[in-house]
Order: structure tokens, then sequence, then C-alpha cells
């Protein structure tokens, strides 16, 4: 056993200090999510009848219960803690845990980086077990800086101490998780496809049994509902993170396991032979070749979701009916049954939206990828002009968010169309065909930045961070007229509105061509090496 580890020691010593700045910010900004809530609490709800109210807002959406999961607590500020930061939280600990596996293990085969550390004394174990231990080591920093943070930020110990513990065993987990991935995969993009996409679809479950009427066993169906089972702020239960950590040392057994059978710098799953002789194909094509899986997995994606939030608008009405919070609302007249409830398919395919967004940003952002790489000189240096090649990547990305955008919305129409909701399939097709304008916005912001300056491409998903937020959570934080109004999703019309306002539409397209403008011009007047 001691062989086995040869070289471990001084691996993950070096590895320690080479990656703990692409670790750090990871954890601060999950810590911050947690102590924000803290502050946020006392600050936007300072007195009693502000909390209830805030309390029948959110009981009164079952869209909110998809992304944060339920609200046991929202009258104290550790229970609106566990609430806003709970769920989101424990998933962008995995998310880190993810990055951190696959740039620590298959990212460093393809780079030949792994080659080079094998030529040493180092076995292949415990180049996989530092990979492991980096994961490790972030959920336990994010762990005890997350509970410190939000202890100091006015959290009390017990729930404080149980959400960070969440969020640590999420990020083991899902390093466990890569683990195995990263032994799947013939190559980074693989394992992280195959990790995030785990981590998509256990998300989106725990979603699904949360706004639905499922039973309360169904949540031991996906790890993420294991952390909830912690029930922070409310029972503060340790037990349910056992069988987490249990699993992850099961997982990253196997991953060992799987390490010996494969062979190096190949995975488990055996990539597809390429052609015998080189294809010959034009800019589209070859724009097309480099995004076809992901756009491909994207798609399927979008339709998985389709049928899943078309199953949660179906029950909408039922689920509104038997909702206090929104009784409540229908009693006040402030709005019909039927209106309340298509709202609830709008705030869906909002969120749907914002995922789409997710689409169209790698795709520009790719272009970035390809100028690092040094791909996009050779290109240009021959018949291919800056604008044609500019524009076919930002032409693939629009169309994708509008393909993926059209396919949830057929999906979910098709799906509600079944059913007795009182709307029809053209009704939700027509929102989701709605919602395209708004996500193009998002897009185009990105397109603008890596076309003009490459070095603020990360405007491009702050954008997108804080869409999120201002469309999910600006209402029901009584956020004013005007920075509601920043999310381009607050400005897309509900289609069964008495009458609603086409002209929002037109507004949101001049805005994203103007972004367009911006990158296009950027584009051909900056260096691209």
């Amino acid at each position: 056993m001691t062989a086995a580890l040869t070289g471990l020691k001084p691996l993950l010593k070096a590895t320690l200090k080479q990656d703990r700045k692409n670790i750090a910010p990871w954890v601060v900004l999950i810590s911050v999510l947690s102590a924000s809530s803290i502050w946020a609490w006392r600050w936007i709800f300072p007195e009693l009848p502000d909390r209830r109210a805030f309390a029948v807002a959110v009981g009164a959406n079952p869209a909110m219960e998809l992304i944060f999961g339920p609200a046991r607590n929202l009258l104290t500020n550790d229970g609106f803690n566990a609430w806003r930061a709970g769920s989101l939280g424990a998933f962008f600990a995995g998310l880190m845990g993810i990055l951190i596996v696959v740039r620590n293990s298959r990212a460093d085969e393809d780079s030949g980086q792994a080659e080079l550390i094998a030529s040493g004394v180092v076995t292949r174990q415990a180049r996989l077990l530092v990979a492991v231990l980096m994961g490790v080591i972030a959920a336990v920093a994010l762990g005890v800086f997350c509970f410190l943070l939000t202890w100091v930020s006015g959290g009390e110990v017990a729930p404080t101490a149980v959400i960070s513990a969440s969020f640590a065993c999420s990020a083991l987990l899902f390093a466990a998780v890569t683990a195995v991935a990263a032994q799947l995969g013939s190559d980074a993009r693989t394992a992280s496809t195959l990790s995030i996409g785990a981590l998509g679809f256990f998300f989106v479950l725990r979603g699904y049994l949360d706004s639905s009427d499922a039973a309360d066993w169904t949540l031991w169906l996906t790890p993420l509902g294991w952390l909830e089972k912690t029930l922070p702020a409310v029972e503060n239960r340790w037990w349910p993170l056992l069988p987490v950590v249990a699993l992850a040392v099961v997982l990253v057994g196997s991953a060992l396991v799987l390490q010996n059978r494969r062979d190096f710098g190949l995975g488990m799953i055996v990539p597809r032979p390429g052609p015998a002789s080189a294809p010959r194909f034009g800019l589209t094509a070859l724009t097309w070749r480099l995004h076809r899986a992901a756009l491909v997995t994207w798609l399927c994606a979008f339709a998985f979701l389709g049928l899943v939030f078309g199953n949660l608008a179906s029950s909408a009405g039922d689920l509104l009916a038997d909702n206090p919070a929104a009784q409540q609302i229908l009693a006040s007249g402030a709005t019909s049954p039927q209106e309340l409830s298509f709202a609830f398919v709008a705030t869906i395919l909002q969120i749907g939206g914002i995922i789409a967004a997710i689409v169209g940003a790698q795709v520009v952002m790719r272009m970035h990828a390809e100028q690092t790489a040094y791909r996009i000189e050779p290109l240009l240096a021959g018949a291919v002009r800056r604008p044609r090649y500019f524009a076919t990547n930002v032409l693939l990305a629009l169309g994708a968010v509008a393909c993926c955008l059209a396919l949830e919305g057929t999906v979910m129409g098709w799906v509600v169309s079944r059913s007795d909701a009182g709307f029809s399939f053209g009704d939700v097709l027509r929102q989701a065909l709605c919602t395209i304008p708004a996500v193009w916005v998002l897009t185009c912001i990105g397109t603008a930045a890596v076309g003009a300056k490459p070095s603020k491409r990360l405007v491009g998903w702050l954008v997108i961070v804080a869409t999120f937020g201002i469309t999910l959570l600006g209402p029901s934080f009584k956020l004013p007229e005007w920075m509601l109004s920043i999310s381009p999703l607050h400005h897309v019309p509900l289609v069964i509105a008495a009458d609603p306002d086409w002209g929002n539409l037109a507004w949101l397209a001049l805005v994203a061509c103007g972004f367009l403008l911006v990158g296009f011009l950027g584009f051909g007047r900056r260096d691209v090496v």
C-alpha cells in the first residue's frame, strides 16, 4: 500500500501551491452567498410583518422551490439562509469539486503534464488521489470559512454549522463523482460533461420533487436531497451527511479500480475513430463541428427539462389551489387563477432562458479559447475574413439559444396540452418564443465583451448571474422597478394577458443588435494574437 502512494506528499504539496489561487474564489463566493443571506434578511425585512409578507410571496410561487428548495422557516435569519443559500450553495460547491478534480486529473493527461509527472517516482494511484485530496482540502476549507464568515455575520452556531457542512459534503461527493468520470471519459471535456451532467440531473430532480406533490421519501433518490434532509434552522440534523460521505468513499475506491484498467491518456469510453482522410468543409461546417457534441447534449437536456417542467406546469393549478399563500393572493383580487398558474409557467420558462443563456455564452466564449490556442490566426491568414468568422460563431450561438428554448417550449406545451391546466400548447410555445429575444440580449452582451475586450469576457457570465438573482428574487425582495428593469427577462410579456406589451420584444431586439454591433466593430479592430 505504501508503494502505491509513492510521490503522493510532494505532488500534493506542489499541486496545492499551484492551484490554491483557483480554489480560493470559489470558497469565498459560496461563503459570501451564505453570509449575505444573514445581512440581507436583517436589512430587507427588519420587521415581522415584512417577513410574513415575504413568506407569503415565496409560498405563492412554487417555481422558487425548483431552485431554492422549500422555505421552511422564513421568519428567522438562519431559516432564510437555509432557503436562499442551501440548495444553491450545494450546487456551486459540487461544481467547485468537479472543476478541481478535472483540472488536476484528466486535464493534466490531455496537456501532457501528467506524462511528465509519471516519468518521475510518482504512481498512478498517487496522481489520482492528489486530485481527490485537492477536492477534499477545498471542501474542508469551504466548510470552515463559510461557518466562520456566516457565524460572524450573525448566524446561529447549529444551523450555520449544518449548512456549512452540507456545502463541504456536496463538494466532496462530486469530487468523487468526477474521479470516476475521469476514468470513463477519454478527455477532460468528456469527464466534465459527465460530472456536470450528473450534478445538473440531481439538482433538477431535487427541484422537481420539492416543487411537486411527491412523497417525502423520494428526496432520497438524489444526493442533493440527502443534504436537504439535514433541515438546517429547523431540526439541524447531522446524520443525513453520513451516507454522502460513505458514497464519496465508495466512488473514490471505484475510481482507483477503474484507473488500473484503462490505458494512460484514454478512458473506459472509447472515442469514435475519425475518418481515414481529412474532410473538406467550409467555415460554417467547421464551427458546427467544434460545438456539435456540446449542443446536441444541451438539446437533449432541454428536452428533458421540458418534460420535467411540463409535468410541473400541468399540476400548477392543483399546487396553487392547495397553497394557502396563493389563496391569500387570490382572495385579495390581485390576479385570476389562470394568470397565476400561467405566471408559474412563465417563471419556469425564464429559468430555462437563463440556462439557455449559458449555452450561448459557451459558444461565444469558445472564440476566445480558440484565440488563445492560436487556432484563429491560421484561419484568418487564408480566405476567411474577420466579420465572416465572427458572424458564423455568433449566429450559431443565437441559433442554439433559440432552438433550446423552442424545444423546451414545444415539449412543455405538449405535456401541458394533455392535461387540464387551462392553457394550450400554443400558449406555452408562444411564451417560450417570446423569451428568446431577452436571452439574446444576455448572449450579445457576452459577444460584445469577447469581440471588443476579451479581458473583460467575465462580464458575459456576470450578467447571467445578475439576471438570475434579479429575475427570481427581485419581486420577492420588492426591488424598485428601475432595478427589476435591468433584467431583460422582466420585459417579456405574458402572452395570455389582456393587453400584452409586444413592443418590449422590439426594444429587446434593438438592444441585442446594439451589443452585436459593439462586438463586430471591436473584433474587426483589435489584435487576435
